[in-house]
């Protein structure tokens, strides 16, 4: 037998398996509970998998039609290993925030979503430290790093965006901004030299992508599978090993100090590396171990592309905006100067990111939940163990009855609802802020802990743009088609014109 031949029906054979696990799987676990919710696309346990395979490119619809028709209630959606309920209304969304993590777990659906097992595998599983030590001391030090993160930032885009006077550069603006991004967040994390080693950024901003895509294809195999399949596809061990090379020497130093003049010492960096090696404990205090809370981290925060890449997208969709944004920089400016307390009062441009993360979320579901027991809802309603709890925050987003004109972008949206209340009011409509009503960043105690970090530095990086280059689409182009996957939806890539500000 031809050996093209043989492969192609080892791969039929393998998918037919595949498929066929998954709907004994989903076939023996009906439950009475689930079937009494209302379902969007089909409830047959065969038929569902076309709803699946729907959602892949249709998700926005469906989690509208299904949050118009039940609002306030519950729906179902099918994926390819569960049944996904949806949750709407303000009561049946506070139940599912107040649910203890031993019965609806954030944990579980994302270390599912991403195969963590695989892809993510901690040498200390349980710990979580690297999230206390964000929440706390990188929150906390936004305002001492601002000065050295503004620098990198200025270096980085001099550096990626050459030209000067009035000539025009044209760049890819996705890869760029991610170069950007990661040079000055590592510039915080790590400090210098590394964060400006230029294969050190592309290993950080190659490393996030390998794990969503390894996860996605693991996700297809059986669980007996799953480690053959991650080690013929995945080159996330190979990455993970050349972090620890990179950051070997600076660990190895600073142990070495903290051996000899214990927790203080002349010139000791304050950044996220050295925070993580005062909190590591065990098997992660050694150099693997902080490499693979480094690496993990910024995937985090080189997520940020997607979003400025979508804010940017619509302010340039928007040039009106360009003007009454530039007036509100350089006033902040000639004030506060280049400082967190400046950056913290340019409400336009908090506004826009916020409109943005409303109208074009890179995500549908930020807030997913697995029942690890039964679970019941203030209304009654019951969801059975092993099914995916959600709130359909693209359907949340654009409901009229939250936001007037809800499909019309308004960059300025929340800028005038904080101008028409009093200041004790207005911390609600910042972009870090999360509610039922605003759910980008995930909601409850697992809010995303990185956010006022991440906001911080995307009001930076637009200021800077607006203060000192004029913007635009290449002739005759304009905002992309963006790209949808499943609970994903990322910015097609275009190619964007730079030039120095010219008044």
């Amino acid at each position: 037998m031809p050996a093209d031949e043989f492969t192609l029906k080892v791969s039929f054979l393998v998918g037919f398996l595949v498929l066929l696990s998954l709907f004994l799987g989903r076939y023996f676990r009906r439950d009475p509970m689930l079937d009494a919710i209302p379902t969007v696309g089909f409830s047959d346990p065969i038929l569902s998998y076309l709803s699946a395979v729907q959602f892949n490119f249709d998700g926005v619809r469906m989690l509208k039609d299904g949050y118009e028709k039940t609002r306030p209630g519950l729906f179902k959606i099918a994926n390819f290993r569960r049944w996904m309920v949806l949750v709407s209304g303000h009561e049946l969304i506070e139940d599912a925030r107040r649910a203890p993590d031993d019965v609806l777990s954030m944990t579980e659906p994302t270390n599912e979503f991403i195969q963590a097992e695989y892809t993510l595998d901690f040498l200390n599983k349980d710990d979580k430290f690297h999230t206390d030590v964000i929440r706390s001391k990188l929150t906390q030090n936004i305002a001492v790093a601002f000065k050295e993160g503004r620098e990198e930032l200025i270096t980085a885009m001099d550096d990626f965006i050459p030209g000067r006077g009035d000539e025009w550069v044209t760049v890819p603006i996705q890869e760029t901004i991610e170069r950007v991004i990661c040079r000055t967040t590592n510039r915080i994390f790590v400090g210098v030299p590394l964060c400006r080693d230029y294969d050190y950024q592309t290993l950080n901003t190659a490393f996030g992508d390998n794990v969503f895509k390894a996860g996605m294809i693991i996700n297809m195999f059986p669980k007996p599978l799953k480690s053959i399949v991650f080690r013929m596809i995945s080159n996330l061990p190979s990455q993970i090993q050349q972090e620890i090379e990179f950051i070997r020497p600076i660990v190895q130093e600073r142990f070495a100090k903290m051996e000899e003049y214990g927790e203080d010492w002349d010139d000791k960096p304050n950044d996220l590396l050295m925070w993580l090696m005062s909190e590591a404990k065990g098997v992660e205090r050694s150099v693997e171990g902080l490499a693979r809370r480094l690496l993990t981290i910024n995937i985090a925060a080189i997520s940020l592309t997607s979003t400025f890449t979508q804010v940017l997208y619509r302010l340039l969709a928007n040039p009106e905006y360009i003007e009454p944004l530039r007036e509100e920089v350089d006033a902040v400016i000639k004030e506060e100067g280049w400082t967190k307390a400046g950056i913290d009062k340019m409400y336009k441009i908090d506004s826009l990111i916020r409109e943005t993360q409303r109208v074009d979320g890179f995500t549908l579901l930020p807030f997913v939940r697995l029942a690890l027991r039964p679970f019941t809802f203030s209304n009654g309603v019951t969801v059975p163990a092993g099914t995916a709890v959600s709130i359909p925050a693209s359907a949340a987003h654009t409901d009229e009855r939250t936001y007037p004109n809800a499909d019309e972008f308004d960059g300025f949206r929340f800028a005038k609802l904080r101008e028409a209340e009093s200041d004790r009011m207005t911390s609600r409509h910042q972009a870090v802020s999360s509610s039922s009503e605003h759910l980008f960043f995930g909601l409850g105690r697992h809010t995303c802990p990185g956010r006022f970090f991440a906001v911080n530095g995307l009001k930076t990086i637009f200021a800077h743009i607006l203060a000192t280059y004029d913007v635009k689409f290449e002739e005759g182009k304009g905002v992309p088609r963006e790209i949808s996957i499943g609970r994903l939806r990322l910015p097609g890539k275009a190619n964007v014109m730079f030039r120095t500000r010219q008044k």
